[in-house]
């Protein structure tokens, strides 16, 4: 499997490729009121609105640094059956790839109520990487919240 990888501080994490629509500079955002602090805002994207977080902001409580590394991942979010919705997220050192089997990665040992997108960990020569969920990353009123259910005509 390919994975993107990115940084957080100085450790290293993976996402999984064949979720990844395309990988943008950073673009400006709308901000949108009364989310937590971490959604970043919405853009468009070719045409339809798009939301946007941080995944830095989220994990460790500070915004992203604005620097050359830093990029808009847009990611396949899943929703349940076969439907996705687009989902912009804010990651750091995003430059670099890694082909990995996925029994590469085993079960890191914690499991955190509040970081339930942090999945398995591979070992390579530089440490460990640890394997972000995409379907794991916004909590249920989050999710309602960035992609609500349209009403019925």
């Amino acid at each position: 499997m390919l994975f993107l990888l990115f940084q957080l501080d100085a450790d290293r994490y993976a996402l999984d490729a064949r979720q990844v629509a395309e990988v943008l500079p950073l673009v400006a955002l709308k901000a949108l009121p009364r989310m937590p602090p971490w959604v970043a805002g919405t853009f468009s994207y070719h045409g339809k609105p798009v939301p946007v977080i941080d995944l830095t902001s989220l994990a460790l409580g500070r915004p992203s640094h604005r620097r050359l590394g830093t990029r808009m991942v847009l990611m396949h979010y899943p929703e349940p059956g076969t439907h996705s919705h687009l989902l912009g997220i804010i990651v750091e050192k995003a430059t670099n790839t890694v082909r990995r089997d996925e029994a590469d990665f085993a079960a890191c040992g914690i499991d955190s109520e509040n970081a339930r997108y942090l999945g398995p960990v591979a070992n390579d020569a530089r440490g460990l990487i640890q394997w972000v969920r995409i379907k794991d990353l916004l909590p249920a009123p989050v999710r309602a919240m960035l992609f609500p259910v349209p009403l019925e005509a």
